[in-house]
């Protein structure tokens, strides 16, 4: 696959996947979707890789759905249809998840819906001190997708979950570290070379040891997943789509103002 959106190495070892739209601020429609899953198969299938990196740029992890997508679907009337897209990087997590490698991902600047979901499939986090984690779908009338309610619940529990859910509030780095969502916080200037230093004490790790520990967690957490997707949430969404909120909360975000939902 010709990779248009996407920067994909493997040096010694550790096969490093940047998101590499930065036009859009990494949002994820399907050919991000579909390039991603493409790299992830191919880094678990290389025997030369040992370790997988996920990043974004400095400015920006991953802004999550392309919401200026969805507005001209609106305003021309047409109908918003999500399903493929929260299908295809929902497998993305669990194809991170269900790895035999250790995954890292490296956060700097902002992951915003779906980027907070693909930003808790790896097996440790990284952050810079400027990351923020926005869980903004209730603004737009939406429910949290692509395993972001899933992930978030089995790692802070419902309670938590349904307060970041629920207010779409940011979070920012000290404070995921504090809820045991990152793994450690960094300057954004030395970002790349703590995460690719503890890449590289991983590539030279018990590998088949690491292999079994993420097997082991895959079945007491997460062999629920693709069920969950399919029956919850991808119909959940589908409703929340279809709703006069979620047109009202597009265009407000589109024409910077505050929504004005009427609960239907």
């Amino acid at each position: 696959m010709e990779l248009k959106k996407l920067i994909y190495t493997v040096e010694d070892g550790i096969a490093v996947i940047t998101m590499d739209y930065l036009k859009n601020l990494n949002a994820i429609d399907e050919q991000m979707a579909d390039e991603l899953q493409y790299v992830v198969d191919a880094a678990e299938q290389d025997p030369a890789v040992r370790v997988v990196v996920l990043k974004g740029s400095r400015k920006a992890f991953s802004a999550g759905g392309d919401i200026g997508y969805f507005y001209q679907l609106i305003q021309a009337g047409g109908e918003v249809n999500m399903d493929g897209l929260i299908s295809k990087v929902g497998g993305v997590a669990d194809g991170i998840k269900r790895m035999s490698k250790m995954v890292i991902t490296s956060v700097c600047g902002a992951a915003a819906g779906a980027g907070v979901s693909l930003a808790l499939a790896g097996d440790f986090m990284i952050c810079a001190d400027n990351a923020k984690f926005i869980l903004a779908f209730v603004n737009l009338g939406l429910v949290p997708d692509t395993g972001a309610t899933y992930l978030l619940a089995k790692s802070i529990g419902t309670a938590r979950t349904m307060e970041l859910a629920a207010t779409g509030r940011p979070v920012d780095a000290q404070e995921a570290k504090a809820l045991g969502l990152a793994y450690k916080v960094t300057t954004v200037d030395e970002l790349d070379e703590v995460t690719m230093a503890f890449a590289k004490k991983l590539a030279a790790g018990p590998l088949v040891s690491y292999k079994n520990i993420k097997k082991q967690l895959y079945a007491a957490s997460y062999s629920d997943y693709k069920q969950w997707l399919a029956e919850t949430e991808v119909p959940t969404q589908r409703e929340c789509a279809a709703s006069m909120d979620f047109q009202e909360g597009c265009k407000a975000f589109m024409e910077k103002r505050k929504a004005q939902f009427q609960g239907k």
